[in-house]
């Protein structure tokens, strides 16, 4: 599970901001968490508000990136610019990222500093006792290369000399099988987000869906046990595989969702997705991401976590995170939202808020810092009222 995430010179973000899933003892046993193999305590919901433009998408896309560098980074071009953006008024400085997360009942901390060309400094590093490291790489300006020291990590010296600057020496271990480099390689993340924003609810995305639900059969029915029981009118989901004709001559094969609806009599009829409603697509679309994590663990990464919703589908979708019988082994959730009834639902210490200054830099905070708050305040309200900033100057 991840215990927090910490960031600097990201996008509109210039100084260090920090998103933290731990809870202390003044939080009540009924907020939606769980005690991670590690001992502590972690929210299992993060919400991120904020008005248009604040940043609130960019808070959540550092995680993004430290998953692809430390997942996938070894099959990036070798000239290719590390994928992100530093703040436009520090474009020559370095940025930098830390993460802490429970790996098999055992804290563990990621530290990362680099630029768009080339990693500065890499290191994992293991609670025992305290935190020691399993490597540190550093790169040496004098020799043009990096120094690096492994405590029980496992990947040789001269392989681990050879790492490309802009590649993790995690992923790079992965291809040479080290165990701990191949755990921490195959974390699940799921998201909507690319490197350019919220991917859009289209065609692709839709038989990208479908195409995961033919695939699993138990989710499928998962899928529909929620969909039948949120009304929204469907008594089965089903997936077909389809052809079309390209312009070339060729055939393409995908996968698409048909609707299955009760009728009058007990007859039931057939509606393909794209002409289902927009809520239903948006509802099926989201819980592809969603069920494999609330299956097996992880998190889902969600910007615009209620778009095409009604806001009365937020407390049962938020809700399949908080039970053990729906989330068995701690999938965490952490999304962007405009729906402010999400405050009604959460609780303080599960909501991070986002503004944006005069000169364009964004900050963070999480409402249960904000001082004089109550957890029986109305959250909703106050925040309506401005009481807690982060909220549109019209």
């Amino acid at each position: 599970m991840l215990h927090r995430y910490a960031f600097s010179n990201f996008q509109s973000f210039r100084e260090r901001a920090e998103v933290s899933w731990l809870l202390d003892r003044k939080v009540p046993e009924a907020v939606w968490s769980r005690t991670a193999g590690s001992g502590e305590r972690l929210s299992t919901v993060m919400a991120v508000i904020g008005p248009n433009a604040s940043g609130k998408t960019a808070l959540l896309k550092p995680i993004l990136f430290l998953d692809w560098f430390m997942r996938q980074s070894f099959a990036a071009d070798p000239a290719q610019a590390l994928p992100f953006h530093p703040h436009a008024a520090a474009a020559n400085d370095a940025s930098e990222f830390e993460v802490d997360a429970d790996v098999d009942g055992r804290l563990m901390r990621y530290t990362l500093r680099c630029t768009s060309e080339r990693v500065l400094h890499e290191a994992l590093y293991a609670r025992h006792e305290r935190m020691r490291y399993v490597f540190v790489r550093e790169w040496n300006e004098a020799t043009q290369g990096y120094d690096i020291k492994q405590q029980d990590f496992g990947f040789a010296p001269a392989e681990a000399r050879k790492v490309r600057p802009n590649a993790s020496l995690i992923a790079t271990a992965a291809q040479y099988g080290v165990p701990l480099a191949l755990r921490l390689a195959n974390s699940h993340l799921a998201s909507n987000i690319h490197q350019f924003g919220r991917m859009v609810n289209d065609a692709n995305q839709l038989a990208s869906a479908a195409a995961h639900f033919a695939g699993d059969e138990s989710q499928r029915l998962h899928l529909v046990r929620l969909l039948s029981a949120w009304d929204l009118g469907l008594k089965d989901v089903q997936v077909r595989e389809m052809e079309t004709a390209l312009p070339d001559g060729k055939k393409d094969r995908f996968w698409l969702p048909f609707g299955v609806h009760q009728a009058a009599g007990g007859r039931t009829f057939e509606l393909p997705f794209p002409l289902e409603s927009s809520g239903t697509q948006g509802a099926f679309m989201l819980l592809h991401r969603l069920l494999p994590v609330l299956q097996s663990g992880g998190l889902a990464v969600i910007d615009e976590f209620e778009n095409d919703l009604h806001p009365h589908m937020l407390e049962p979708i938020l809700e399949l995170f908080a039970s053990p019988v729906t989330n068995p082994h701690g999938g965490q959730l952490l999304f962007t939202c405009h729906a402010m009834e999400v405050l009604n639902l959460v609780h303080k210490s599960q909501v991070m808020l986002v503004e944006k200054d005069a000169d364009n830099e964004s900050s963070t905070w999480r409402l249960d810092s904000v001082e004089g708050i109550r957890s029986d305040d109305n959250f909703y309200a106050k925040y309506m009222a401005g009481a807690y900033g982060a909220v549109p100057q019209l």
